[in-house]
């Protein structure tokens, strides 16, 4: 029964956004930030009033407590690198101390966001090169799961291929980090073996064809020194040199090891949503980007020595659960069964999953853990262990660092904390989620080629007829600063498929898309005719579920087999790009890529380029016409989306395709 005003405004608001509503669902009462503040999910929303209840730290509170921010950060036009600062540029004041005026400092700004985001990617690359030698040494719990792949990505990369599986894969694990270390003075070997020869062509042309990633984010850090680069456009060269070497320095070859070392993802069904939260179970959440740690878990959970020790401790069973890119990670490639549940959703649901009460231990890799949940353990009966060097949260219980050949040992820890955490919170009180959607994901660029008969044939049929209009790459984070989590995103995905636009997601928007229920089977019917025939057809979904942020690099390589399929450049493609809620430094490292690339480029939030009037001309026009990428800024993605088909129209008009 509906009790009040603010629940008939988020019946209200969830029809809006299209979720369907009932009644007996509907027992929200937010007295502080509106359902649209909070999230597109009601799960989050539920957490969210017992988090407010409880008077927890949160990030849904924290977004609202912020209140106005700073115009010259928002506009990306105030430096504090230097101790003659923090300096801003101001009517009047044109110049920071140095001399260093808005375009040159918005656009260092924004180079130096992208060399944290090359160097998380790369970091990850490190540890796939590290683990899969230390696998072939036979020192790790992994094994080589898809030797065809070893085998061709070995080709690919020059290497041997008649050798023993054991010599390969140490092969390519060097191969990875000769790349990684490779000389930013010399073009890197993974750009001219993977990118399209009309890149190549292209970006040596333009002095933007890069080395490795260790040596160009080099070179951009100190770049971004006080009085080094100040010329915004030499800035934006070097960003985008940094955008490719990341690309096919690190993600690509990160997710191909990834890909040999756990499988190629293959479509298949999941649960998502915090209802996969069973606190009668002993539950490990993996949580990051690195599924190493996960993998390990999900092998010792299975063992009936850790089930049955489970049991004895009062529980009903061990439960491992995905929780942001890592769960990504692993949703992709393992079936979920009665040990492995599934993805509870993105970064912005990790607070509210330890809300539930049910979670035992937090196993937290290289990326994404909010700092401020130490609370959470004693107030939800929970422990928060690091298993990177990197994460440190303040309070956590412990850090049980991964190394590859310790895996086995560390899975088994974290096991054993699980279960004595479990033997104090048992019987106490919880709060269960009921929300749980079904998803069907695992679409990698072979697993499309797969369901398309082994060609990228009937797919360009569907383009070239009209059927399809072209398709979207939504690869985006979740974020605050427009409104609720995921709200955005969905809003995006919808208005694309209702135009016949197929949607690639991968990064935290894809677990948007995933518990927003845009990654069924069933979602065909919010698609366009086209799209939904198209559908139908191929037994799909409207929404391609490719993976994580780190799937970017996949991406690129679809897109390229498509571009080289019709003879054509990426930058001729009836394609684009969207972000609809980018947040981090992996985001912007990604889209510079994007612009590379030669993609129209849709990013929300504002970036923080505003104030910088020639920064701002050189990415959303003039670079149309140096790469044929572009950025276009839209917080509305209703008109966000018109920009998107309109590009998308244009492009099949000039390819000579009806309309």
């Amino acid at each position: 029964m509906i009790k009040n005003v603010m629940e008939v405004k988020y019946m209200s608001f969830l029809e809006k956004i299209g979720i369907g509503t009932k009644k007996e669902d509907i027992k929200v009462d937010i007295k502080e930030n509106k359902p649209e503040d909070v999230s597109a999910h009601l799960s989050v929303i539920q957490m969210h009033k017992v988090l407010h209840k409880d008077n927890m730290t949160n990030s849904f509170d924290r977004a609202l407590a912020q209140g106005k921010r700073c115009s010259f950060c928002e506009q990306g036009i105030s430096c504090q690198l230097c101790s003659n600062g923090p300096c801003r540029i101001k009517p009047g004041v044109d110049r920071g101390v140095c001399g260093i005026d808005a375009d040159g400092m918005a656009m260092r700004n924004m180079m130096f966001l992208n060399t944290m985001g090359i160097a998380a990617y790369t970091y990850h690359a490190k540890e796939v090169a590290k683990t899969l030698r230390s696998t072939a040494l036979g020192k790790t719990p992994f094994k080589i799961s898809d030797e065809a792949n070893l085998r061709s990505f070995a080709g690919k990369l020059g290497l041997k291929t008649d050798g023993s599986t054991k010599d390969i894969t140490i092969a390519v694990a060097d191969a990875m980090i000769a790349e990684i270390n490779s000389d930013s003075d010399i073009e890197l070997s993974n750009v001219l073996r993977f990118a399209p020869k009309s890149r190549i062509e292209l970006w040596r042309k333009l002095g933007i064809l890069p080395g490795g990633p260790l040596n160009e984010t080099t070179d951009c850090v100190t770049s971004s020194m006080t009085n080094i680069d100040g010329d915004y456009v030499s800035l934006a060269k070097k960003a985008l040199r940094l955008g490719i070497s990341c690309i096919y320095g690190s993600q690509i070859p990160l997710e191909m090891g990834q890909d040999i070392l756990f499988g190629t993802p293959k479509p298949h069904a999941v649960n998502v949503d915090l209802g996969i939260i069973d606190p009668a179970y002993v539950n490990i959440a993996v949580n990051g980007h690195e599924p190493f740690v996960g993998v390990a878990l999900i092998k010792a959970a299975h063992e009936a020595k850790n089930q049955e020790s489970a049991r004895k401790a009062g529980g009903k069973g061990l439960h491992i659960i995905g929780s942001i890119e890592t769960g990504q990670e692993l949703v992709q490639r393992y079936n979920i069964d009665d040990v492995f549940v599934g993805l509870t959703g993105n970064w912005l649901s990790i607070e509210p999953a330890l809300a539930t009460g049910g979670i035992d231990v937090l196993a937290m890799d290289m990326n994404c853990s909010p700092p401020g949940m130490a609370e959470y353990q004693d107030k939800y009966n929970t422990s928060l262990i690091s298993v990177s060097k990197l994460i440190n949260v303040p309070g956590m219980k412990d850090q049980i660092i991964y190394k590859p050949e310790d895996a086995a040992a560390q899975a088994q820890k974290l096991i054993d904390i699980a279960i004595e955490n479990f033997k104090k919170r048992k019987g106490k009180s919880t709060n269960p989620s009921s929300k749980k959607q079904n998803a069907v994901i695992g679409f990698s660029t072979e697993a499309c080629l797969g369901a398309l008969g082994g060609t990228l044939d009937p797919l360009l049929d569907v383009i070239k007829k009209g059927t399809l209009k072209g398709v979207v790459a939504l690869v985006s984070c979740t974020t605050l600063r427009d409104g609720g989590q995921d709200i955005n995103t969905l809003k995006m995905a919808r208005e694309l498929i209702k135009r016949d636009i197929l949607v690639i997601s991968a990064g935290c928007g894809n677990a948007a898309l995933q518990v927003g229920g845009l990654t069924t089977l069933e979602a065909k019917q919010e698609a366009g005719p086209g799209l939904r025939a198209v559908c139908e057809l191929l037994k799909i979904p409207p929404v391609l579920s490719f993976g994580t942020c780190t799937d970017t690099g996949r991406i690129t390589l679809l897109v390229t087999a498509v571009a080289d399929a019709l003879g054509v450049d990426p930058s001729q493609l009836p394609v684009a790009v969207t972000a609809p809620e980018y947040m981090e430094q992996k985001a912007t490292i990604d889209a510079i890529f994007a612009l590379a690339f030669g993609l129209y480029t849709h990013v929300a939030p504002l970036p923080p380029v505003a104030g910088a009037p020639r920064l701002v001309k050189l990415l959303t026009e003039d670079l149309e016409g140096i790469t044929g990428g572009k950025i276009a800024v839209e917080t509305d993605m209703v008109d966000a989306a018109n920009g998107i088909e309109a590009h998308i129209m244009k492009k099949r008009s000039a390819l000579g395709l009806p309309k």
